[in-house]
């Protein structure tokens, strides 16, 4: 039976795992506006700069209130920025919290030639990085936090393979909509769903679609994009989308067109609007990522760090382009269906009333929630 709690209960929650864990020092202060805050109390400050709220809530409405309330529990003064896509602005940001005394700086790069900058120019003045989520290639990070980006992409290609097999397609030709280029993840997550789907393509099961990435994951650029597919493969009989943004911007194509429900889309995030396409048969599954699990391990570190005692990380990622191993913490995906939407609600990663409003009151009941 699953504990039921609110994000709010979340938060709490990992701000008790973080005093328990790492004792405070210094006095609480809300900072104000709840970007920043914090006393110190002699230790470092840590710097976050998120990536967006564009291709994903998550950023905005889980990953930021989990990593503030984690640092309040320890008593470490932060500032927790958002660079809103724009790779230069995430530069700017990164100067003037390097200029106004960080010691840590925790990152999810737009892409890894500006991370590998902030990164080079923070370890030039003696400020360590961690990469939260994404990977820098070529950087310098001390640390990286996220999950195995691989097993997430095998899970949306498993994922759509049973919902194409439980539809009875024959030969269903499948497009792929993946991340941005310029994301590492983008990449880890397509070698994953094509592992699972080239051999389906292999030996005649599948049929090869239009494939294309979606720059800077911009979830209108998808309509568009995955609206150019549809008019030169009408016959598109599945959609892997590399996250529920992307499978977003399908479905309302399909939608446009009288095919939602009948084309099965993967995603990745567990969003709100997710869980309803799900529960209302437009999407087929998401990836689910414990983003309470992610942002504890991310502040243990960063607040190891700041205050100049040992941190670990059990697990090892090689950067290609560095030529190096980096210590990491990689936490384990869950793939969630209409039979388990539930799971979700009970880990407090969105509440029951967020997701069964209106029309999906009904939805929910039906699936138990």
């Amino acid at each position: 039976m699953g504990r039921k709690f609110t994000r709010l209960a979340a938060v709490t929650a990992i701000a008790a795992t973080a005093a328990f864990g790492l004792a405070a020092c210094g006095d609480d202060d809300d900072g104000g506006n709840g970007a920043a805050g914090g006393s110190g109390g002699g230790t470092g400050k840590i710097g976050v700069i998120l990536p967006d709220t564009k291709s994903s809530d998550r950023w905005a409405t889980a990953d930021q209130p989990l990593l503030e309330a984690a640092f309040k529990a320890a008593g470490v003064e932060y500032d927790i920025q958002n660079a809103q896509g724009d790779a230069t602005q995430m530069q700017t940001i990164a100067d003037q919290m390097i200029t106004s005394g960080v010691t840590v700086l925790l990152i999810t790069n737009l892409d890894s030639g500006s991370g590998k900058a902030i990164q080079d120019k923070a370890k030039a003045q003696g400020v360590a990085t961690i990469d939260y989520d994404r990977l820098t290639l070529g950087g310098s990070a001390q640390y990286y936090v996220s999950f195995d980006n691989v097993a997430v992409g095998r899970l949306q290609g498993e994922g759509l393979v049973k919902c194409l097999e439980a539809s009875g397609a024959q030969k269903p030709i499948v497009a792929e909509l993946n991340g941005a280029p310029t994301d590492n993840n983008a990449s880890l997550f397509k070698e994953g769903y094509d592992s699972v789907l080239d051999p389906k393509y292999a030996d005649g099961t599948f049929v090869k679609g239009p494939d294309q990435s979606v720059p800077k994951w911009d979830n209108q650029e998808a309509g568009t994009i995955f609206e150019q597919m549809l008019t030169q493969e009408p016959n598109i009989g599945g959609v892997l989308a590399a996250n529920d943004g992307l499978g977003g911007a399908a479905i309302a194509i399909l939608a446009k067109n009288g095919l939602n429900g009948k084309v099965p889309v993967t995603g990745q995030d567990a969003t709100t609007s997710a869980l309803q396409n799900i529960l209302a048969g437009d999407q087929c599954m998401t990836v689910y990522k414990a983003v309470q699990k992610e942002a504890e391990a991310a502040a243990k570190l960063a607040i190891a760090l700041a205050k100049g005692e040992p941190a670990e990380a059990p697990d090892k990622v090689n950067d290609p382009e560095g030529k190096r191993d980096v210590p990491s913490v990689l936490l384990e995906p869950v793939a969630i269906t209409k039979d388990n939407v539930k799971d979700v609600i009970d880990d407090g990663y969105v509440t029951r009333a967020e997701v069964c409003t209106g029309k999906y009151e009904a939805l929910c009941a039906s699936a138990g929630i």
